[in-house]
């Protein structure tokens, strides 16, 4: 794959590395991709009861239209619910879309919902286990969706933790198909995060009253949108609109504000030319190698959130492409970090986009020769589409250059000004396998932890041992037995203000643990998504109390100060949950999800790699066992 000339040495010596790495189940996944392609709409091909059964329940010149099998048909799939912030301004897209798809010459209908679940409602409950095995979910739902051969493209109607990727994933099955992602935007500033996180603090310190921590939580949480902070989220929507997947200037305009309409409409009218002609964008074609890898790049460049590092590993693998952690930590050598959003500052997601947001950062990143601009997107080809912002003007959308220098230099800076050389996120790696930690909110004396470990299976022994005073002291806490095969691999962020307390007292603290931590990670240094973990018998496992424990993020070094051969010698102490035990809150139902999912630096992902095996090339006959290592 070649690149252009003014690209950063290393990420095009990254992205031909994916490349060559990729060679062949690329390929395949192309080869079959374009199999799928038909002119004209593909309703055409269906039967005449199949073809009737799909419009059967349509009126007007909808209708009609179906019929005639003229029209390009557009799928809606969509994680509407009205539980959730994020989710619930998308109950009036469906109308919107329709009407924008009917004035472009098209037909849509609404294929299909997914599930959403929030991991902020769900955080230290029993739900959490099914949050990341909801990623599969919708992406099965999403392949459900769109199944029925109606379909000419795809408007993909999501914004939280796991739907988005899991709609790539499943729209990915359907490589033939262009798709465009339509975002619904954060809330409102509300009570700073930083605040938030105090009353949090002093909650855990039995300083503050529960009425104390709600009314925070209620004022920072508080409308309909996506959380202002930088959590997964947000990484989100910077990600795929940095791939191209996204209208430029999508992804942080606020909630049932007039351009969010109109930017929705437009999503409608675009996708239509692409369904078609010579503007006819498949997906597949958008998400490609250096589409990936400007994904990462967008990630480490704003600090975002580590769930990432397993969900643009799983969504490449969706396109034939082969991303590992290697390519992550080789990027994040020469990646700056130009963000400070929270839990990396005291901005937010509104302060960022005031700030020049995604355009400014894609126009700095692109000067400095560290994007790839010679990709496809949505809106056409070349990234430099997205230096560009939405307007109205005259209640007309327009796309403006923005200003050439950020308007807040506290919280996003240029290329050669940044806030640190180097992203955000980094690999570690030693006798206790590998994991990923977030740096980029942690102080640079922090970075370094030494200290005896107290091991834990559970979020709540954790927080008992720290109301009965038993970690006041150096110490690495170690959360085991919380990877994906264990029980799903929970997110842990209800650790952190107990972790932040131990810290401000003035001991050395870290969090080691093959759980996750997402993207609200804060200051304390977290070695997370340990692998191979403790489930797997990986030597987290082995770790027992009062071992020291060593991890250097500026090293990149992860180690148990145990003799290998001891190490190896002792025997497991404790097990994941049983099958029996591993139940309630519907876990029970996603028993199968569990044993089939492999490791994180894998995506922890229950389809495992793509391999040409699953593109007609002769099969080779794996366990279940040789699937999930």
């Amino acid at each position: 794959m070649s690149t252009a000339p003014n690209v950063h040495p290393i990420i095009a010596e990254v992205t031909e590395r994916v490349a060559a790495r990729s060679a062949e189940t690329r390929a395949a996944y192309l080869e079959r991709v374009a199999a799928a392609h038909e002119e004209g709409p593909v309703r055409r091909g269906l039967d005449c009861s199949n073809l009737a059964h799909g419009f059967a329940a349509m009126e007007g010149v909808d209708k009609a239209a179906l019929r005639a099998a003229r029209a390009p048909g557009v799928a809606i799939v969509s994680s509407y619910n009205d539980m959730l912030s994020a989710h619930q301004p998308m109950q009036s897209y469906p109308a919107m879309l329709k009407g924008s798809v009917r004035q472009a010459g098209g037909v849509a209908q609404f294929a299909g919902g997914v599930p959403a679940m929030c991991d902020g409602v769900t955080q230290g409950r029993p739900g959490m286990e099914l949050s990341l095995f909801s990623r599969e979910v919708i992406a099965m739902s999403t392949a459900i969706a769109l199944s029925h051969d109606m379909f000419d493209a795809a408007l993909l109607l999501g914004v939280c933790d796991k739907i988005v990727p899991g709609l790539l994933i499943g729209a990915l099955s359907f490589g033939h198909l262009p798709a465009i992602l339509v975002p619904a935007g954060p809330m409102n500033s509300g009570l700073p995060n930083k605040e938030k996180a105090r009353v949090r603090q002093l909650y855990a310190e039995g300083k503050a009253t529960r009425e104390d921590l709600l009314d925070a939580e209620a004022a920072s949480y508080h409308s309909a949108g996506t959380c202002t902070f930088y959590g997964t989220a947000n990484s989100n929507q910077m990600v795929v609109e940095v791939m191209g997947l996204h209208l430029p200037g999508a992804s942080f305009v606020q909630p049932n504000s007039p351009l969010r309409r109109v930017l929705t409409e437009e999503a409608g009218r675009r996708v239509v030319k692409l369904s078609r002609g010579e503007e006819y964008t498949p997906v597949s074609r958008v998400i490609d190698e250096k589409a990936v890898v400007n994904g990462v790049i967008a990630l480490l460049a704003t600090g975002g959130s580590t769930n990432h590092t397993m969900h643009l590993v799983a969504i490449a693998a969706a396109a034939g492409i082969q991303l590992t952690w290697d390519d992550f930590s080789d990027l994040s050598s020469v990646i700056p970090l130009l963000a400070r959003v929270y839990p990396n500052g005291s901005a937010d997601i509104n302060h960022f986009h005031a700030a020049g947001g995604i355009q400014f950062l894609v126009g700095t990143l692109l000067d400095a020769g560290l994007l790839h601009e010679d990709v496809q997107t949505v809106a056409g080809p070349g990234l430099h589409r997205y230096r560009q912002e939405p307007i109205l003007s005259e209640g007309e959308l327009v796309w403006r250059d923005v200003p050439t220098r950020s308007l807040d230099e506290d919280v996003l800076r240029p290329a050669w000004r940044p806030f640190a050389s180097d992203g955000g996120l980094r690999m570690v790696a030693g006798n206790l396998g590998r994991a990923v930690i977030k740096v980029s909110a942690v102080a640079p004396e922090h970075r370094i932890v030494q200290a005896p470990a107290r091991v834990f299976t559970d979020q709540k022994s954790f927080k008992d041992a720290f109301e009965a005073g038993e970690l006041d002291r150096d110490v690495v806490v170690v959360i085991r037995q919380q990877g994906p095969r264990a029980n799903g691999m929970p997110e842990l962020h209800g650790l952190t203000p107990a972790l932040g307390v131990l810290m401000d007292r003035g001991h050395q603290v870290a969090l080691l643990t093959d759980g996750r931590m997402s993207g609200a990670s804060g200051k304390i240094p977290a070695a997370i998504q340990v692998t191979p973990e403790a489930a797997a018998g990986g030597p987290i496992a082995r770790i027992a109390d009062g071992d020291v424990v060593r991890l250097d993020a500026k090293a990149g070094t992860l180690d148990v100060l145990v003799g290998d051969e001891e190490l190896a010698r002792r025997e497991l102490v404790d097990s994941p949950p049983s099958e029996a035990s591993w139940t309630g809150t519907g876990r029970e139902l996603f028993a199968a999800l569990r044993r089939a999912v492999g490791p994180a630096d894998q995506g922890a992902s229950v389809f495992g790699p793509l391999t040409p095996e699953h593109f007609g090339a002769p099969a080779h006959t794996l366990t279940p066992v040789e699937v999930t290592q």
